[in-house]
């Protein structure tokens, strides 16, 4: 029994409506209006498992790995995501109310410095590649991509919530 290989192509086409809205003809010529690109390891494998999700709730089509897509639309799908997935990375720990908390941090991100409530250490998650997932008081969520490469007074305040 071999296996299948992987999905690496739609088998509809996608497109915007011109209200901006993403648009899933499936390969029987059925438009779906108001559809969702969903990673499946955001995290994790984010250029493995796309979910096509359609305004009912339903999937459309699932694709293994997305990466391997073309053109126009690779570039459509990269887009949604980026408008649906907004996670700023922390770059610099500036500095912190307290070290209990909950505590004020002030953060340079990639999308320029803010301030955030910081409820517990527990909102703060390690992950298995050397970053962390920071939790606000609000519910957004930073990044760290490499607690090694920070600069070492951004180490030392986290080391004090870790």
């Amino acid at each position: 029994m071999s296996a299948s290989p992987p999905n690496t192509a739609l088998k509809g086409t996608l497109s915007r409506d011109p209200h901006g809205r993403l648009v899933y003809t499936d390969a029987q010529g059925q438009a779906h209006t108001g559809v969702q690109a969903i990673r499946a390891f955001p995290i994790e494998a984010p250029l493995e498992g796309l979910s096509l999700v359609g305004a009912d709730g339903q999937e459309l089509e699932w694709v293994d790995h997305w990466v391997g897509l073309q053109g126009p639309i690779r570039a459509l799908l990269e887009q949604e995501l980026a408008q649906r997935e907004f996670m700023p990375t922390i770059e610099r720990l500036v500095a912190v109310s307290t070290f209990s908390t909950p505590s004020t941090w002030t953060v340079d991100t990639d999308r320029g410095r803010t301030n955030f409530i910081l409820k517990g250490e527990e909102d703060i998650r390690r992950l298995r590649d050397g970053g962390l997932l920071i939790t606000d008081s609000h519910g957004l969520v930073f990044r760290v991509l490499d607690l090694k490469a920070m600069d070492r007074g951004t180490r030392k305040l986290l080391d004090r919530f870790l």
